[in-house]
């Protein structure tokens, strides 16, 4: 079973002052890679994540998005059936985000990958396939589109005031608030158009979270 998977946590653990190519050389020895096959698989696996040129600096004083990417490159040693990988893109700014979509969606191609996150633009991304789970329970599970498909024409907005929220959360399934230029913008789920003000928006997978949540 270890054989076939590949596992990246949201923190993995590394010795300090290794360098990268010596601490996937060390995995690929825990793998049981041989000798002379472990030196090209692991100068393989620094270049597909764009590390070669960093290889010789310890791991421990890489950016992020760098971290992550030398994650992908150990769970990818062995050439694993099924990688597993959680929270990936969390601390990571919008360039290393964009990055790390390229990349895992390079190795989704041929490779399994399960991507465990609360990050819906990672969903959206990435996934062909998703499943929402709460308190152990799946409350959804199927292609983004669909869920997105399910929530259309239910999905309305509209601008109140802060002192509004709770006479809104009474009267309407409200699914979310955020502020907006110190105003909250709400949300709410309604077969049928409201009135008072709401107007159709589109819905997001935020919306279908939400949804799910509140409906269980």
């Amino acid at each position: 079973m270890r054989r076939a998977l590949g596992y990246l946590p949201q923190e993995f653990g590394i010795y300090p002052r290794i360098s990268a190519v010596d601490m996937l050389d060390h995995l690929a020895t825990l793998k049981g890679i041989p000798g002379k096959q472990r030196k090209e698989v692991v100068s393989a696996l620094l270049k597909r994540v764009n590390l070669w040129d960093h290889r010789k600096k310890a791991v421990s004083s890489y950016s992020g998005g760098m971290r992550q990417r030398f994650g992908i490159a150990q769970a990818l040693i062995g050439d694993p059936k099924l990688i597993i990988v959680d929270e990936p893109t969390a601390g990571l700014d919008p360039g290393e985000r964009n990055r790390f979509y390229n990349l895992l969606s390079e190795i989704g191609e041929n490779v399994i990958v399960i991507l465990s996150t609360h990050i819906v633009e990672d969903v959206k991304e990435l996934c062909s396939n998703m499943a929402i789970i709460n308190g152990g329970r799946v409350l959804f599970a199927g292609a983004p589109d669909a869920a997105l498909l399910e929530m259309e024409g239910k999905i309305w907005e509209k601008a109140i005031q802060k002192s509004e929220i709770d006479e809104y959360q009474q009267q309407y399934k409200v699914i979310s608030s955020k502020l907006v230029a110190g105003k909250p913008i709400i949300h709410i789920l309604s077969e049928e158009a409201p009135g008072n003000g709401f107007k159709a928006t589109e819905a997001g997978l935020e919306d279908v979270f939400f949804a799910k949540i509140i409906a269980a």
